[in-house]
């Protein structure tokens, strides 16, 4: 893929990652989520995916999973409502291949929700992905 993202879709319900130039779908990906994937994250260990806008503020290449592209959650919201919960909202949501020296298992993992919270995708889409989605992209994430 030689094209850039200007932002990205992700819809949790059909389990999808858009890339988007100009509103155009230009590639899409099968995800996964936390193992508790229904409705926004609230606290640290609740292992949901946020839901919202947010910005892929930095990459990762020395992940404990085959690179990452953090995802700025929690913003002002999250840590307000959190806060007026008494909780920690959590944070270092990411969207990642597989666990390090894992990615051969891809075609099992990517069949169920196995994440904290993160947004899984297998190695080989992970490198398009990467290489596609520049830092400080928006990002949705819809329910």
């Amino acid at each position: 893929m030689a094209e850039t993202a200007d932002s990205v879709l992700v819809d949790k319900s059909d389990e999808k990652l858009y890339l988007l130039q100009e509103g155009a779908v230009i590639a899409s990906y099968s995800v996964v989520f936390g193992a508790n994937p229904d409705g926004h994250k609230q606290e640290e260990g609740d292992e949901r995916t946020p839901e919202g806008q947010y910005i892929l503020d930095y990459k990762k290449s020395d992940s404990s999973f085959y690179k990452a592209i953090h995802i700025s959650y929690p913003n002002e919201a999250d840590r307000q409502t959190a806060a007026e919960n008494g909780v920690d909202p959590g944070g270092l949501i990411m969207i990642h291949g597989q666990r390090n020296g894992l990615g051969w298992l891809s075609f099992v993992t990517q069949r169920f929700n196995w994440t904290d919270g993160c947004i899984a995708v297998t190695n080989r889409e992970m490198d398009e992905i990467w290489d596609a989605v520049p830092v400080n992209t928006p990002i949705e994430i819809r329910e």
